[in-house]
């Protein structure tokens, strides 16, 4: 019998919680699925998620622990393309991360499987966002 999968969860690395949610909020309008304090480990469990999917997958805040994981902040790909944001509507959410200041990298294009864009977000991992073809 087949298990029925999926991925749940990718760790982000940040370098702040509070910091790291009002980016993700401000300029992607993703939501707080939950934060709880941890303080046996003295860190907290920040999931994010983009709209009311509760089925899609999530980002789990991590705040960096030690110096070693703080030098991975902004680079867990090593400089390439880490995430991917397919969206519904392109124009609006391009309008929306140049306004909280998302560096776009790679400026908009069509190929055939849409339209895409390569933007940084505030520790400069590499995104993609993804629309439908024009």
């Amino acid at each position: 019998m087949a298990q029925a999968r999926r991925l749940a969860l990718v760790a982000l690395l940040v370098r702040d919680y509070d910091e790291a949610i009002a980016w993700y909020q401000a300029a992607l309008g993703f939501r707080v699925v939950e934060d709880r304090a941890v303080p046996e480990q003295g860190k907290r469990w920040v999931v994010i998620a983009p709209g009311d999917d509760a089925e899609g997958c999530a980002l789990l805040l991590a705040r960096a622990a030690t110096p070693e994981q703080a030098r991975f902040i902004g680079d867990q790909a090593g400089g390439r393309v880490f995430l991917f944001l397919r969206t519904d509507d392109f124009a609006r959410d391009e309008a929306r991360l140049r306004a909280a200041g998302a560096r776009f990298v790679r400026e908009p294009r069509d190929e055939p499987y849409g339209r895409v864009a390569v933007f940084e977000d505030l520790y400069g991992n590499r995104w993609d966002l993804l629309g439908p073809a024009p």
